[in-house]
């Protein structure tokens, strides 16, 4: 196998970040809402936080881990692969979150490189909010070496396809849809809001952000098979396959897998015709 000089580091994995606070308000879980077209009243009021909301308090802590451990040259081939939240509680008004960050494994392949960050929520309890594993996929890039922990899987049955879905979902990517959301998630990179920077990084323009299409995800998972309540809500999972437009057509499909303790897992991809961008959708939901 033949790969660079440069490699991850892993003397850098599984040292925690300093803690950030973060304070919810009701007015920015009601822009969140609004900025992903989220049809559930109790969003948009702002009274409990959609379950995406979760990356907001902890958008800064993002890449700090991964300085530790991904050469700094690097980081311009770096895109967002995977998303896994784990949640324990809702988020909502006055909570005052403290959030942590570390980078928990890595593993190298031809194509490129996946690393793994760990993020974790607490209140002002000090109660665990949520969890979450972001995984980080860099581009051409082959550190030759596995080291580490793996995220929790979240493979798609294949089997489920001779099934009938148990929901199709219709959704529209509005073509304001990246300058609403950029604010309210407190995500200002450019390739979602500038064409010409999106034009020199490859890209055919401004593409949405991968994790407001989760946010579509899931509000199409909670209003068809979660009863519209984000408090039953236990883990939501993602891989993101390929990117989304402005202007774009969604269609969520979900199919109802087990039951197990009272908690229903269903898994969903999400198509632009017939072009996946979302795969290995997974959501377990409280019965």
């Amino acid at each position: 196998m033949t790969h660079t000089e440069e490699r991850f580091d892993a003397a850098g994995l599984d040292k925690w970040t300093e803690e950030q606070s973060f304070e919810v308000t009701q007015e920015r879980i009601a822009e969140y809402a609004a900025a992903t077209n989220d049809p559930i009243p109790a969003h948009l009021a702002g009274t409990v936080a959609p379950p995406v909301f979760a990356i907001v308090p902890v958008f800064n802590a993002l890449t700090e881990p991964a300085l530790e451990v991904v050469p700094l040259n690097w980081f311009g081939f770096v895109v967002h692969g995977e998303q896994d939240f784990v949640f324990h509680r809702p988020i909502e008004p006055g909570d005052v979150l403290t959030s942590r960050a570390k980078m928990i494994g890595f593993e190298g392949k031809p194509n490129g490189s996946s690393g793994i960050t760990l993020l974790e929520t607490r209140n002002q309890n000090g109660d665990l909010v949520n969890e979450q594993y972001v995984t980080l996929f860099i581009r051409g890039k082959d550190t030759g070496e596995k080291a580490g922990a793996e995220a929790p899987g979240h493979r798609f049955p294949e089997e489920l396809r001779s099934e009938e879905p148990v929901a199709v979902v219709k959704q529209h990517v509005d073509e304001d849809q990246t300058f609403r959301y950029g604010p309210a998630a407190g995500d200002p990179m450019p390739i979602h809001l500038d064409e010409e920077v999106a034009k020199d990084s490859g890209l055919p323009g401004i593409i949405a952000h991968g994790l407001c299409t989760m946010a579509f995800t899931s509000w199409a998972v909670l209003t068809e098979v979660g009863g519209s309540d984000v408090s039953r809500l236990q883990r939501l999972a993602v891989r993101f396959a390929k990117m989304v437009l402005p202007g774009q057509d969604l269609t969520t499909t979900i199919w109802r897998g087990k039951s197990e303790n009272g908690v229903t897992t269903y898994h969903y991809e999400t198509t632009v015709g017939d072009t996946v961008v979302v795969k290995d959708g997974l959501a377990e939901v409280r019965d």
